[in-house]
């Protein structure tokens, strides 16, 4: 067997070489949507047994809703589900086989920032 010492081998070398990418932070920004979207669905459950329960305890969470906080929460939600959409979307393009080039798997994943944002501004004015 060979004599390996493996006490003065380095640690691992990635974490000092590697550099953050755009489809690899898009990838990660889907995942936290998905679960930024999951708390807004249990958001909506409160404020539907809410309705279904008591006056006063719909009145808390709709006035809650309906204040500069919730507003900007839902705002974030808006973002949140469309980015979400769009990621999904991308993976599906992908297990199709199309658009896996590096380059534009990048354009992609800045597309899906921009894409996210302006749909939710259309949803905001629309709405």
């Amino acid at each position: 067997m060979a004599d390996v010492n493996r006490g003065k081998r380095p640690l691992s070398p990635h974490l000092t070489i590697y550099r953050p990418q755009m489809t690899s932070g898009s990838s990660i920004m889907v995942r936290i949507t998905g679960i930024a979207a999951l708390c807004l669905s249990l958001l909506v459950v409160w404020w539907l047994l809410a309705a279904a329960t008591s006056e006063s305890s719909f009145a808390f969470i709709d006035g809650l809703l309906r204040s500069w906080l919730g507003d900007l929460i839902l705002l974030g939600g808006t973002w949140a589900l469309w980015y979400h959409m769009l990621g999904r979307l991308r993976h599906v393009f992908w297990d199709f086989g199309y658009f896996l080039n590096v380059e534009f798997s990048e354009k992609l994943g800045l597309g899906m920032f921009v894409g996210a944002t302006v749909l939710t501004l259309l949803t905001v004015i629309v709405v």
